[in-house]
């Protein structure tokens, strides 16, 4: 077993803010936190992440749980409370072992997204796994929210894949699904992660896939008709054959025509299957694209998984096992889900406002519904957005300077606030894996009551927080894992 020395990082180790930082893809968060973590624990074994429990618990600390690092408001890794912290670092958990007789796979809860593909592409041509684009992502975290990815439509969350689990609760037990119990077991798919425990390992259902899928980017300005474009796509998004699925992103770029800012959505697409079938599928539904043979490539599923990260198909897919975040910035996000498609004028009206900013990264990205995500029952799992739902907008907002944090919060905020009659109401609908602390927090991370956690509460889980918080209660009755948006207990 490693030394205590290769386990623990203290503020006096030279190796602990390259620990620290190795994984954070956010730097706001770390930029305004008041304290950092009094100490960083990487287990290499179950017992560490036992001990460290017992002793938090003993000595009044509270843990923050890092798979991937990826949290929008940093929360796997900073505390915006003033309260002492440490950090239980996965990154030493991360095996992955497939069966592709069975079509499963046991993922530990350190490991990304990336070496989940790269692992399950090693073993077969025609298995797959549904959840997100991006290879840095930690399993633990993206599986905790719900795990929205390119394959949706056809297949469903990452949650509504998940077969078994296993956690050590409060009181340093290691449980499976069996011994957890279902309540439980259900809480921990789509609950939102550092709640009911740290979950050390997934085991998840294999998909079929065709040894051939077809992938296209197509990219339209606003001078390139792209307003029509997206008034059409809200349409049939939701509605076109379940294998494929086509989410456009809005960005800001310099015009070819005159060098000013504008903007372009690029329809990111990808099809189970190959290209004649795509083209026919297109020419039915969207065939105001004008999407041609030219504009499509055929490739396999794991070259597709490195396509929509932005690396090159004849790249290694030994990239996907790096940890090495893909960019560092300050950066913010948040999220709705759109019910009705929007009008003419409220695209323009989007419009206008993404052009008021023309410094750094502005983005939204529309995220289509349709097919089985939108089949399976709200109360299946605690993600609830499900049928009613055309698409899910993800706001985003980067940038290079500290000194711009309030300026480009002020502008997202803005935005965010123009949207309100256009996407769900009562309550407005956020998905937690869009972490958005905007939308309220837990009493300065001081012990949550269920009034105030109810805020936030409702719009990313709706009905289905009540159960989460009798959930909490049965397991977590003292609330030891908590942050500044976990579930309470109804005792807090």
């Amino acid at each position: 077993m490693p030394s205590i020395s290769k386990v623990a990082y203290t503020p006096k180790n030279s190796s602990f803010s390259s620990i620290l930082l190795s994984s954070e893809q956010n730097l706001r968060p770390a930029s305004t936190a008041p304290l950092k973590p009094t100490l960083i624990l990487t287990p290499f074994h179950e017992s560490h992440i036992q001990a460290a429990i017992y002793c938090a618990k003993k000595q009044g600390i509270q843990i923050s749980v890092r798979s991937g690092g990826h949290d929008y408001e940093g929360l796997s890794y900073t505390s915006p409370s003033k309260h002492p912290f440490v950090i239980v670092d996965l990154r030493n958990l991360s095996s992955i072992s497939i069966d592709t007789e069975s079509s499963t796979a046991w993922i530990q809860g350190g490991a990304t997204l990336g070496e989940l593909y790269h692992k399950i592409a090693e073993k077969s041509k025609t298995l797959a796994f549904a959840a997100g684009v991006c290879p840095t992502v930690g399993v633990g975290g993206h599986f905790s929210g719900g795990g929205y990815g390119m394959m949706s439509r056809k297949f469903g969350l990452a949650v509504d894949h998940i077969i078994d689990a296993k956690i050590i609760d409060v009181n340093g037990r290691i449980l499976d699904r069996q011994s957890m119990g279902e309540d439980l077991f259900w809480a921990i798919r789509g609950g939102g992660g550092g709640t009911f425990g740290i979950i050390i390992a997934w085991k998840v259902k294999l998909l079929p896939v065709p040894e051939i899928v077809t992938v296209f980017n197509l990219t339209k300005t606003l001078d390139q008709n792209a307003t029509q474009l997206l008034l059409k796509w809200q349409y049939i998004a939701d509605k076109i054959d379940p294998n494929l699925l086509i989410r456009p992103r809005i960005t800001n770029v310099n015009s070819s025509q005159n060098g000013k800012i504008t903007l372009q959505a690029t329809f990111n697409s990808l099809f189970l299957g190959g290209v004649d079938e795509l083209l026919s599928v297109m020419n039915r539904s969207f065939p105001e694209l004008s999407l041609v043979k030219e504009d499509c490539t055929e490739m396999s599923w794991i070259e597709s998984i490195l396509f929509f990260a932005g690396f090159a198909t004849s790249e290694s897919v030994d990239v996907l096992l790096s940890r090495t975040p893909l960019g560092r910035v300050y950066f913010k996000g948040k999220s709705d889900f759109v019910k009705q498609p929007i009008s003419e004028n409220g695209l323009e009206g989007i419009w206008k406002r993404m052009l008021e900013e023309a410094d750094g990264l502005i983005e939204m990205e529309f995220s289509p519904y349709g097919g089985r995500l939108s089949e399976i029952s709200e109360y299946a799992t605690p993600f609830p957005h499900r049928a009613g739902n055309i698409y899910m907008i993800h706001y985003a907002a980067a940038w290079n300077n500290s000194s711009e944090i309030e300026e480009k919060l002020t502008w997202i905020r803005r935005l965010y606030s123009y949207m309100a009659s256009y996407v769900s109401s009562s309550p407005r609908e956020a998905y937690v894996n869009y972490r958005d602390l905007d939308l309220g927090v837990n009493n300065d991370g001081n012990h949550p009551s269920y009034k105030v956690a109810s805020i936030w509460g409702t719009k990313y889980f709706k009905n289905n927080f009540e159960r989460l918080v009798h959930i909490k209660t049965e397991v977590d009755p003292s609330d030891f894992f908590r942050n500044e948006q976990s579930i309470p207990p109804f005792s807090s």
